[in-house]
């Protein structure tokens, strides 16, 4: 096991200038894994999981069920899920440390007919409101409130039952919590305004697995009919494209060559798409892709939008890409008010931007330069790092934390493309 614990006291130094080559491999998503893992709840026969990224997110959750009475086996990306929870209110500590916790209320709901959780943490990038999982424990029968800090559910002895799910907006968290819920559920529950991302396709395949039944996985309509019981199941977690995309940022703003690996093209084809159109030169294969360029990229404005859309986890490490193009990017942000907090440690580099609203307006500079810079949020600390690979002279990024909740071994990897990259106190 990593030891995260005191991570924020170290810092990366990244001297600039070098070309990025070689092959790289992606790790496994995880924004799949941590649904994946809080699904170990209602898995009464089990559940093994490979592909599981080491990070201090997923280590989290994984102490998260631990505490609940969920026994967790961690070896090199396998992990094995046993036994059932013993206790239906999830650690305040602990929950507060993560967005993603707010999935355990449904299959707790399931599981133990109650649950309590508190609110929860995560990146300061936005308001995330988890009205839309309350829509969805009320929408199958539970009765819902809140007491000092801690969403309280339960459910009556007629057990949840299936319903309607409208969502007045699309939400990940909240479709995975849907799937979730409803698969114990009696009856047959419609999912409307569902979300489409990879993620809640893979969770589905692992529940279709395991004896679920669901149709309309990656569509705005989810139909899920409830089963008496789950079976144990393995399952690998989809390959993380916001890391893929990260890479073909670092290959392009580099100018250099990669080979991406272990990835889904699929997933990223509106990313590499905008990519193409910037000048980057891209060759997809099954599951490579690879990202070379040799020029300042071209700008190309975009807006943030839901799957299968420009990503809003790749706006930052986008903008730092345009930071060093041949003129003008719009950029415009349409899922979370605040995600353009790297945009001040991205000026102190000597990029260009203004924020009116939720658009910025980048002025590419021929060459960033080094600085000392603090992340503010996960992808936001990515975006400085590729910002400092293109910088002449050395930066030095503090704010790690934010780091290792979403990208698995990255200096290493970075070091192995090229990169004069180092991590130390």
């Amino acid at each position: 096991m990593n030891n995260f614990l005191n991570k924020d006291v170290e810092k990366i130094y990244i001297t600039g200038n070098n070309k990025l080559n070689g092959k790289v491999k992606i790790s496994g998503a995880k924004n799949a894994a941590l649904p994946l893992m809080a699904l170990s709840i209602i898995m009464e026969e089990g559940l093994t999981l490979s592909n599981v990224p080491d990070l201090a997110d997923t280590r989290l959750m994984a102490s998260l069920l631990n505490d609940l009475g969920i026994l967790v086996n961690w070896n090199n990306g396998k992990v094995d899920f046993y036994g059932y929870p013993k206790k239906d209110e999830a650690s305040y500590d602990l929950v507060r440390q993560m967005r993603a916790s707010i999935l355990l209320l449904g299959p707790l709901l399931v599981s133990r007919k109650s649950a309590k959780v508190p609110l929860p943490g995560g990146c300061a990038i936005g308001t995330r409101p988890i009205d839309l999982h309350i829509l969805v424990m009320e929408a199958l029968g539970a009765n819902v409130d809140y007491d000092s800090g801690f969403i309280v559910a339960s459910v009556g002895k007629e057990g949840l039952r299936g319903g309607v799910i409208d969502f007045p907006k699309v939400s990940v968290g909240a479709t995975e919590s849907a799937i979730m819920t409803a698969v114990l559920s009696s009856g047959q529950t419609i999912i409307l305004n569902a979300a489409k991302e990879p993620e809640i396709v893979d969770l589905g395949k692992c529940l279709i697995r395991a004896g679920a039944k669901i149709e309309g996985l990656g569509t705005n309509r989810i139909t899920v009919n409830g089963v008496k019981k789950l079976n144990k199941v393995d399952h690998c977690v989809v390959s993380d494209r916001i890391e893929a995309g990260s890479f073909a940022v670092a290959a392009s703003i580099t100018m250099g060559n990669v080979e991406i690996n272990n990835v889904n093209p699929n997933d990223l084809s509106y990313f590499l798409k905008i990519l193409r159109l910037t000048g980057s030169k891209i060759k997809i294969d099954r599951n490579t892709i690879n990202v070379s360029s040799s020029k300042r990229p071209v700008p190309y404005n975009i807006t943030t939008d839901i799957h299968p859309g420009f990503p809003t986890d790749l706006q930052a490490q986008y903008m730092a890409l345009m930071s060093i193009a041949d003129g003008v990017t719009i950029i415009k942000e349409t899922i979370f008010e605040n995600r353009f907090m790297h945009v001040p440690e991205l000026i102190r580099m000597g990029a260009k931007v203004l924020i009116s609203k939720q658009e910025a307006y980048v002025t590419g500079v021929k060459k960033l330069k080094g600085a000392k810079v603090m992340a503010s949020d996960l992808r936001a600390s990515m975006s400085l790092i590729l910002a400092a690979l293109a910088s002449s002279g050395t930066s030095e990024i503090d704010g790690l934390f934010h780091l290792d909740r979403g990208y698995e071994n990255l200096v290493n990897k970075l070091s192995n493309l090229g990169a004069n990259i180092k991590r130390s106190k």
